[in-house]
């Protein structure tokens, strides 16, 4: 193999200047690349892996950025950015954070939008194509997009408008046989028979919608795409190019390629590991590690569900993709057979898919990231809560995190907490979550004074850290899980002068603040931000509480310390009387790959930063 050649490319020019006897060693050794920098930093690998050849072919036919690309999700755009002069992060380890793993228009003018979600790349290439041929300009527009996406609700919707719009667009579909997890749908099967017979097989979704259709049946071939690219270059209609690829190509332990995107390389070898969720991790955050508190109260939530399958038989675990970052294993989904659904990656479907079956007397329960949930919030709004079902909803990587600008659920609280009759819970420590759980799938619960949906904060990485200490857990624990009402607050402990009300994944914080001070603060689980506990906030007040202090891990702006503090604002009695009200959250912004403790010291989520605020408005010296 000819080595060196990727230190060559600097741009996509480079890639067409390249001798085409040179292509196969050029993706050759971006695979070897792609495998390395994964060891090193984890990431998407297995997607980008089975994508390399095409995305070179892309570039030796197209020109970028004149001809546009649009990566659906995009986490598989790794090798798109090494060919557009951004290599030498994925070369040199000191340089890996000058690329995201999305694609970003202010990292090159070869990305065309920030995408960290599913579905929409058709969509996104027909509004181009539109802006193209409105202002009679020139250019390829292509949507490059994968057979899991497929599945989302919006690409079926971009089918349909491509057909009706016509001009050029080139939507080159990578079918690898999997999506995130296995791949669910009815559409399947249809597919499986374009690629056994060639690209002959009818039905053909693609003509059914009217659109023209090309098969690559060696989709990891760089001569054959680069062939078939040419073809349909400059094409005046919509085509279809499907792609059949290997996702994971290149990877030793490829004996089981679903999940291929997230491995536990445990083993001592640069490659060694075994491949099991959607994202590659590097040791300390492999699938079933105590510090991923997403798989750890997953496992937690799924094992208590499982107990009850035998006797309820309509005790359903619903999950659109992503399953195993949020510990639903694969040996738990085999056990649970028919009462575990993948739905693929169609959040709104799954949302009112659940609907369905509360109305119908089951008990739904749906979990997926709470960035994933935006796509479901109008099935929030109607089928779901305008309509009242029990549906239980569990919400992973909600609040503040150090995720990517696309994944933060930093906007959960504001999104959640103000859909009427949504009940919205924020345990804050596995005993609790448990316990609401319990109570939120109950069948008895249909006919309590709280009938409806109810969302499930699953807790994050802080509340995981003190739900190790026994002291945590004994302040914070309420008596007992049977019959609590967990839409009264519970203090945690008793004070004066000051009530420190932590919700969710801050109450450790609060916890620490009260500590710290030189008198004895109450401090306060609120444990739901869908409501606010008026009767323990009077009671806060009666018991001379003159300051309250609100902590959430979430957006400031429209979030529930606002709430707390309109209301305490608007009570009618004496100015004088009223009780000030300091709220601590984040800002209203978009965040990308900002550590935790960066986030907390930038909104003054911290022990010291708290502390003051309550020291000066006490006039208490520093």
């Amino acid at each position: 193999m000819h080595e060196g050649l990727l230190r060559t490319i600097t741009g996509p020019a480079d890639v067409k200047a390249l001798d085409p006897g040179l292509l196969a060693d050029l993706c050759a050794e971006i695979r070897t690349v792609l495998l390395e920098y994964g060891h090193r930093h984890g990431g998407h690998i297995g997607s980008n892996l089975g994508l390399v050849e095409a995305t070179v072919a892309l570039h030796r036919v197209f020109d970028s950025p004149h001809d546009r690309i649009v990566f659906d999700v995009s986490h598989q755009s790794y090798v798109h950015k090494m060919l557009t002069g951004r290599t030498g992060a994925y070369l040199d380890p000191a340089r890996a954070g000058e690329t995201t793993g999305f694609t970003n228009p202010e990292e090159s003018e070869h990305d065309q939008f920030v995408l960290g979600h599913t579905g929409t790349s058709i969509s996104l290439a027909c509004g181009l194509a539109k802006a193209r041929d409105a202002a009679g300009e020139s250019g390829n527009v292509i949507a490059v997009i994968g057979d899991g996406s497929l599945s989302s609700g919006v690409a079926f919707e971009g089918l349909n408008n491509a057909a009706e719009q016509g001009g050029n667009l080139i939507i080159v579909f990578n079918d690898n046989e999997m999506s995130i997890a296995e791949d669910f749908g009815g559409m399947y099967g249809p597919l499986a028979r374009l690629r056994a017979s060639g690209g002959t097989a009818q039905p053909n979704i693609f003509n059914a919608f009217g659109l023209d259709y090309r098969y690559v049946e060696q989709g990891n071939d760089v001569n054959a795409l680069v062939a078939a690219l040419r073809e349909v270059k400059d094409i005046d209609h919509p085509v279809v190019v499907h792609i059949h690829t290997l996702k994971g190509l290149g990877l030793p332990a490829n004996d089981d390629r679903h999940e291929v995107d997230h491995c536990d390389l445990s083993g001592s070898e640069p490659h060694a590991g075994r491949c099991e969720a959607s994202h590659w991790q590097t040791p300390d955050a492999a699938l079933g590690k105590p510090d991923d508190p997403r798989k750890h109260y997953g496992k937690l939530a799924m094992a208590a569900l499982e107990r009850r399958f035998a006797a309820e038989p309509g005790l359903t675990v619903i999950s659109p993709a992503t399953p195993g970052s949020n510990g639903i294993t694969r040996a738990f989904r085999e056990r649970a057979g028919a009462h575990y659904v993948d739905t693929g990656i169609t959040e709104s479907h799954a949302v009112a898919f659940a609907a369905g079956i509360a109305r119908a007397g089951g008990t739904p329960v749906v979990a997926t990231t709470a960035s994933f949930f935006q796509r479901a919030y109008d099935q929030f709004f109607q089928e779901m809560a305008l309509n009242r079902q029990p549906v239980t909803l569990l919400s992973f990587l909600s609040g503040l995190s150090g995720s990517d600008n696309t994944h933060s659920g930093a906007y959960d609280i504001t999104m959640f907490g103000n859909i009427p009759g949504l009940i919205c819970l924020a345990p804050t420590n596995g005993h609790d979550l448990l316990g609401m759980l319990d109570w939120a799938t109950s069948p008895s619960r249909r006919d309590s004074a709280h009938p409806g949906p109810v969302m499930i904060r699953i807790p994050g990485e802080t509340v995981l850290a003190a739900d190790a200490d026994a002291a945590y857990r004994a302040l914070s624990e309420s008596p007992t899980a049977q019959g609590t009402d967990w839409l009264r607050w519970h203090t945690v402990k008793s004070g004066r002068r000051v009530a420190i009300l932590g919700l969710g994944n801050t109450l450790p914080l609060a916890l620490q603040v009260a500590d710290s001070l030189p008198f004895d603060a109450t401090v306060v689980d609120p444990r739901q931000f869908g409501s606010l506990d008026e009767d323990a906030l009077h009671a806060l007040i009666d018991q001379d509480h003159r300051l309250i202090v609100t902590l959430e891990d979430g957006q400031l702006e429209g979030g529930w310390g606002e709430k707390v503090a309109a209301y305490c604002g608007n009570l009618p009695m004496p100015a004088d009387a009223l009780p000030h009200v300091l709220t601590f959250g984040a800002a209203k912004e978009f965040t990308d790959r900002v550590p935790l403790a960066e986030l907390n010291r930038r909104y003054g989520l911290t022990v010291e930063s708290v502390s003051r605020a309550i020291s000066r408005h006490l006039g208490i010296a520093d």
